[in-house]
């Protein structure tokens, strides 16, 4: 079966389900398209009350109740569409067994044993940050592989690949909050792939 694109408004309106209540420049990243793009598909959900903005400088956008259940409808008839339903499940049971170790090595660079006391990582030990972002880096592609076969179905989800790699890559450049402390940090993605994969099968969180 063919792979399924995600139309824009879906994109955007999904973006804001995943990514939550944020501005017009994270919704462009989450999303991969332009905050052209994205700013004109807001304005048309916006006038089909399924989003809406809170104005000022520390506002931004978050789907309506409506909102969220045109996106869980029709992500779920996406879904089908891809016969995909079956792969989805799969793909998010192996990564539950991932989940755990994610969480584990973004503790590990927040936090470090030092003379037998667990620390706060001042960043100072370049060994120990290495060894942390090489397995960042391992845990990043088993992670590709996991969810390859997703990804060539329901296109959106190669999305999280390239935000991944693109965080490591200015952790290793000396971004240190690109791990797990930034808007765009590897621990923010994976939330976000994290939370797809639960609301593309319409399971709680």
């Amino acid at each position: 079966m063919p792979p399924v694109t995600t139309p824009p408004d879906l994109l955007v309106l999904h973006g804001l389900r995943v990514v939550g209540f944020c501005g017009l420049e994270r919704l462009a990243e989450a999303t991969g398209l332009s905050h052209e793009d994205v700013e004109s598909e807001l304005i048309d959900l916006a006038v089909s009350g399924l989003v809406t903005r809170v104005p000022g400088p520390f506002g931004g956008w978050g789907p309506t109740e409506a909102g969220r259940a045109a996106d869980a409808e029709r992500v779920s008839a996406e879904l089908d569409r891809a016969g995909a339903r079956d792969l989805a499940a799969d793909t998010h049971e192996a990564f539950e067994e991932l989940n755990a170790e994610a969480l584990d090595l973004c503790g590990a660079w927040q936090l470090r044993p030092l003379d037998g006391v667990v620390t706060a990582n001042d960043h100072t030990d370049a060994a120990y940050d290495a060894r942390v972002l090489e397995a960042l880096a391992d845990l990043e592609l088993r992670t590709a592989d996991v969810c390859a076969e997703l990804a060539l179905a329901l296109p959106r989800f190669g999305r999280y690949r390239v935000r991944l790699a693109r965080a490591l890559e200015r952790a290793r450049a000396g971004e240190l909050d690109q791990v797990a402390d930034g808007t765009d940090s590897f621990h923010t993605v994976w939330s976000q792939l994290h939370e797809d994969l639960l609301a593309t099968l319409g399971i709680p969180r």
